[in-house]
């Protein structure tokens, strides 16, 4: 696939979708953000993980503000609404898994996309910036969802009030994204971990997505029984075959993914 604001390449099963628009931090323009959620559906065709990252020092810097659409009064419901939910939604729904690859700052809305997808991997000298209220907005890009969930409700708030830089360290320590890793080893990290989902059982991972998004909204019954109906669904696939045989004959599984 050829994209202008993005880099689109499949290996070994596995997706990397790169923002590339280095010279504004990768920042978010109309075109990249309906390139992005191109991209996530080609991919859950293409390959059986995608990677999330950035080209350069920074993975997002979130909204263009030096795009000549935003001159003037800018629309941001409508923009929200037409541009944004479509991009996030087009993450959040991704039937195979997904990993930003946190290569460098991740600000306001650049922070927020990082934080849709499944696994977050940071670099260490990477931070995350809630920038809104410093131009007198709120957190969007799904903002308000991701981080009383992912780091709880008052880091969430302090996060969002006081707009001060959060480095990656500390998202690790306040679970707001799944590790971060020394800049040394980052590259070969998020790759291997990548290669370790494109390996494995797809279908159950889908259902796994499925099964903790919903308990939220589940009381124990409900969980209970969506977890039955979907395990059911795992034990008929090869995938569970084939894990059984292997654990039997001690050997690794050799998953089919979808």
């Amino acid at each position: 696939m050829h994209y202008e604001t993005l880099g689109y390449v499949v290996r070994d099963d596995i997706a990397i979708v790169t923002l590339n628009r280095p010279d504004v931090m990768n920042a978010l323009n109309p075109q990249m953000r309906a390139e992005i959620a191109d991209a996530m559906g080609q991919a859950a065709r293409d390959a059986r993980v995608v990677v999330l990252t950035g080209k350069g020092r920074a993975f997002c810097s979130g909204q263009d503000l030096g795009d000549k659409a935003n001159v003037g009064n800018i629309d941001l419901e409508r923009t929200l609404r037409d541009e944004y939910v479509p991009l996030l939604e087009a993450i959040y729904a991704c039937p195979i898994p997904t990993i930003s690859a946190v290569n460098g700052a991740a600000a306001g809305a650049g922070a927020n996309l990082a934080l849709a997808a499944d696994v977050v991997i940071a670099a260490e000298s990477a931070v995350f910036l809630q920038a809104f209220t410093r131009i007198g907005l709120i957190p969007d890009a799904g903002g308000t969802y991701w981080l009383p969930r992912q780091m709880g409700f008052a880091k969430a708030m302090g996060a969002s009030l006081f707009a001060e830089p959060i480095t990656a360290q500390q998202a690790d320590a306040w679970g707001m994204i799944w590790e971060a890793v020394p800049d040394d080893a980052f590259a070969a990290h998020w790759w291997n971990r990548a290669l370790h989902l494109a390996k494995g059982p797809t279908e159950a991972y889908s259902r796994v997505k499925t099964a903790l998004r919903d308990s939220y909204g589940n009381d124990l019954d409900a969980q209970l029984e969506l977890e039955a109906k979907l395990q059911g669904e795992c034990g008929r696939t090869r995938d569970f075959k084939e894990g059984v045989v292997a654990f039997l004959e001690k050997r690794p599984a050799h998953f089919e993914g979808r």
